[in-house]
């Protein structure tokens, strides 16, 4: 059972009062007091309830943080940089993981909510943001990430999703290929819908074709099950090129095209992911990806948070803003 505050005060010999002013504001309590409560708090193994304050005091100093997939070290990347500047404002972050479904985004987003979170960063697994809406409406600001906001309603951190995959597309073309195939899904998400957008105005104005391959998520595994269903065709239909929405689908691509030995990566087929994550580099065949920003993505949009949980403290009009990064290509042995 927890330890109370009234059992720190009666083996100290004070008031709660005094117990709670050595908790908050121990100058304004005798030295010798506060040492007193001091050794009653060590010695009954008492922990200050800090989220029950704050609830009090309808303030916090954590933030919370949904990603779409944990298990990606893109966002793994993007939590750091968030972590970072967060700690160099005093705040921590409360990570959940939406694992791309909705209902599991909902649930975090209503449990930041209890607890009163100063503010919310969030890459949204859908397009409805009803509920960060209305979160914002209560007073918690809220930052997209990884995705860009309409400027009227949400501050935002993003890459030019479009752009990267018109980079990733006119890269595959330029070398000559002409059947590509793009493979990832859900087009619920967002990221996904806007890469292939790119791709396809690349592919349409060379006269390229390009193929869509849906997945159920953006996952290794996803990716070796496409890789093993691209290698079962007959040579003359495969695709020459593969844009994947994410370097784990490439990486289950790759291995996939390895592992069954039909398929040289780039030799029958090149390929290419995105995001730039630590692996691309090591795999058997190093990958050519679009690279994004992630650690800095992070970093900023707490920048962004922190200025936006000011406003709203002191009852200022929100200033919504949009920072929005350029992909960059990053070419090796895979095209």
């Amino acid at each position: 059972m927890a330890v109370s505050v009234r059992e720190v005060a009666a083996l100290a010999g004070v008031s709660l009062g005094t117990v709670s002013n050595v908790l908050n504001r121990p100058e304004k309590v005798a030295p010798d007091t506060v040492a007193r409560v001091q050794d009653a708090i060590d010695r009954l193994g008492f922990i200050r309830n800090d989220s029950a304050r704050q609830l009090r005091a309808g303030r916090s100093s954590t933030i919370g943080l949904i990603v779409l997939d944990a298990s990606n070290p893109f966002f793994t990347d993007l939590a750091r940089g968030a972590e970072d500047a967060a700690a160099e404002e005093g705040l921590a972050v409360l990570v959940g993981n939406s694992d791309e479904s909705t209902r599991r985004e909902r649930t975090y987003v209503d449990l930041f909510e209890e607890r009163r979170v100063a503010g919310l960063l969030i890459s949204p697994a859908g397009d409805d943001l009803s509920r960060l809406e209305r979160l914002q409406r209560n007073g918690t600001a809220v930052v997209l990430v990884d995705r860009l906001a309409d400027a009227r309603t949400f501050s935002s951190v993003s890459v030019d999703d479009v752009a990267g995959g018109r980079i990733a597309a006119t890269h595959l073309i330029e070398r000559g290929h002409r059947h590509l195939a793009f493979v990832g899904g859900p087009f619920t998400i967002r990221q996904v819908a806007d890469r292939f957008a790119g791709a396809s105005e690349a592919a349409s104005r060379s006269g390229a074709l390009i193929e869509v391959i849906e997945t159920g998520s953006l996952t290794v595994a996803e990716g070796r099950r496409v890789g093993e269903a691209i290698e079962r065709r007959p040579a003359a239909d495969r695709p020459d090129a593969v844009f994947a929405a994410n370097d784990l689908l490439a990486v289950g691509l790759e291995q996939a095209f390895i592992m069954r030995g039909a398929v040289r990566v780039p030799e029958d087929i090149a390929l290419i992911g995105y995001d730039d994550i630590a692996f691309a580099e090591a795999t058997v065949v190093p990958l050519t990806s679009v690279r994004q920003p992630s650690h800095e993505i992070g970093s900023r949009a707490i920048a962004l948070l922190t200025r936006q949980i000011g406003q709203v403290s002191a009852g200022e009009t929100v200033a919504f803003e949009q920072v929005r990064f350029d992909p960059e290509l990053v070419v090796r042995a895979s095209t």
